[in-house]
């Protein structure tokens, strides 16, 4: 597999050098078996620039892990960790006994439609867009297409037709391509810290249909779906399908409030202990931003195991960090068996390829397998073979620190943007990851979203209200979720002095 970001945290306020911070972090990554031999890291110039520090202490450090034998470095191959003895470091503990019994299937069938519920909202077809040069979409969700090495891609793909044979051509396993779930478990252990056999992987036709299948498999009538609130649209719908009640709990700046759910779920009428799932999205909140505390998920999992309940955690944006704290997956802690983690290639890559993963507790992997086969028997083999290529040369890392880089420009001259020509009338959050942010023009307080909408459209921009995202408690100021990914700086810049007059105008202030 190719190089990918490191979970490396420095203190810059203690004793210790940088330099023996490196060296110590990288040693224990490659004890815990996160790094295992053969695993390449990053450059030395794309490792300084994740963690804010100069070329030369990277240089260092890996010199002393080469001169203490954990790494190697040959020309034309890059750093990689070294071969280990045999009585070398073990793997990763487990993360506990895998809790008895089988999980329950049941499907259910769509609850009726109840237009005085703000969870329940039917299913509508989005709108077909437009591309036009003319208009300046802050759209969230869409990376920065143009940027995509197509011709690179073009490879993988024409490398995997090469080698289909009778089996990859046909009716393929439903859990996926052996080569991209292995991939997987060593990208999720690598960048996220996640220790996962390829057995326990499941792909996905993207996130969305494992959330659907998990939905269906691990609740039923009676039951209760914990969610964030805010949260998306998509995701209250998925639930909403199922004949479990759902419940909001508010989160803020460290997360979901753990210590509400009790309250929460009783003050809708349920009892606690009927909570089959909780959905997270811990390592950048939607619509938010909000990163979840270690404290947080901390009380997350105990909670989770003392009511036995599945956490469901979407690791939603977690590629596209921009603070040298970049904490490990949800799934990476030790949870019991309690965390499913489920992750998509849409936001890397592009939305169209349409792959994503779910990494399973021992006792979920059957009850998934059975719903992912006759939910749609497969996804599509020779577009997994291609991944797996594309990750295991290299590629799929090199795109992700272009891209890395390339995004914390352009969400630079954003919050530059947003700053010049709002100052104190404007609140930002979720700026330390993700590909968009959680603007409130706090200025333009009593004025419409819609008034807003209206009047930058007619500018020539596109901006999207976010108080339909909140269910108990929608924002008192107008706000707006702003997506920069696809965006030039400069177009950013217009763009932005374009939504400013706009607001001028619906405040009257032009």
């Amino acid at each position: 597999m190719g190089s990918a970001e490191l979970l490396i945290t420095l203190d810059r306020q203690g004793n210790t050098t940088l330099q023996q911070q490196v060296c110590d972090q990288v040693a224990a990554l490659v004890r815990s078996g996160r790094l295992r031999t053969g695993d390449a890291l990053p450059a030395s110039r794309e490792l300084a620039q994740q963690l804010g520090v100069s070329r030369t202490v990277i240089i260092r450090a890996y010199e002393l892990l080469r001169a203490q034998g954990i790494l190697t470095a040959r020309r034309g191959s890059g750093t990689r960790v070294a071969e280990l003895p045999s009585d070398g470091p073990a793997g990763l503990p487990s993360n506990g006994t895998a809790r008895s019994g089988p999980a329950r299937l049941a499907p259910a069938p769509p609850r009726p439609t109840d237009e005085g519920d703000p969870l329940w909202q039917p299913w509508e077809p989005p709108p077909v867009l437009r591309h036009s040069h003319n208009v300046l979409d802050f759209r969230h969700g869409t990376p920065a297409l143009s940027a995509f090495p197509v011709a690179r891609w073009r490879q993988s793909l024409h490398d995997a037709y090469g080698r289909a044979d009778a089996v990859a051509l046909g009716y393929g396993p439903a859990e996926g391509s052996e080569a991209l779930r292995t991939q997987i478990a060593a990208l999720v252990r690598y960048s996220r810290a996640v220790d996962s056999s390829p057995e326990h992987i499941m792909v996905t036709g993207g996130a969305t249909q494992a959330l659907d299948i998990l939905v269906r498999m691990l609740v039923g009538p009676g039951d209760v779906v914990v969610i964030e609130d805010p949260s998306h649209t998509v995701l209250r719908q998925i639930f909403g399908c199922s004949a479990a009640a759902v419940v909001p709990v508010p989160v803020d700046e460290e997360g979901l409030r753990v210590a509400d759910i009790d309250a929460r779920v009783r003050a809708h009428g349920h009892d606690p202990g009927k909570v089959k799932l909780v959905y997270v999205t811990p390592s950048h909140q939607f619509p938010t931003g909000f990163i979840m505390s270690q404290a947080r998920r901390r009380a997350l999992l105990a909670w989770a195991y003392e009511h036995g309940a599945t956490v469901l955690e979407d690791d939603y944006h977690n590629e596209f960090t921009f603070t040298a704290e970049r904490l490990p997956a949800l799934a990476a802690e030790r949870h019991r068996d309690t965390v499913v983690h489920v992750g998509s290639f849409s936001k890397t890559l592009f939305p169209a390829l349409r792959i994503g993963y779910a990494v399973l507790p021992p006792h979920l992997v059957q009850p998934f397998l059975g719903l992912k086969w006759i939910t749609d028997r497969l996804t599509p083999t020779v577009s997994q073979e291609a991944l797996a290529d594309f990750i295991a040369t290299g590629a799929y890392a090199r795109h992700i620190s272009r891209m890395t880089r390339l995004y914390r420009q352009r969400r630079r001259r954003l919050l530059e943007a947003l700053y010049e020509h709002f100052g104190a009338e404007v609140r930002i959050s979720g700026e330390a990851a993700g590909l968009h942010v959680l603007v409130t023009f706090t200025g333009a307080r009593g004025v419409p979203e819609e008034r807003i909408v209206e009047l930058a459209a007619g500018r020539g921009v596109r901006v999207y209200p976010a108080s339909g995202y909140f269910i108990l408690d929608p924002p008192a100021e107008p706000t707006f979720l702003v997506g920069y990914a696809a965006l030039t700086t400069a177009r950013i810049t217009e763009g932005v002095a374009l939504l400013a007059a706009a607001v001028r105008e619906a405040t009257g202030r032009s």
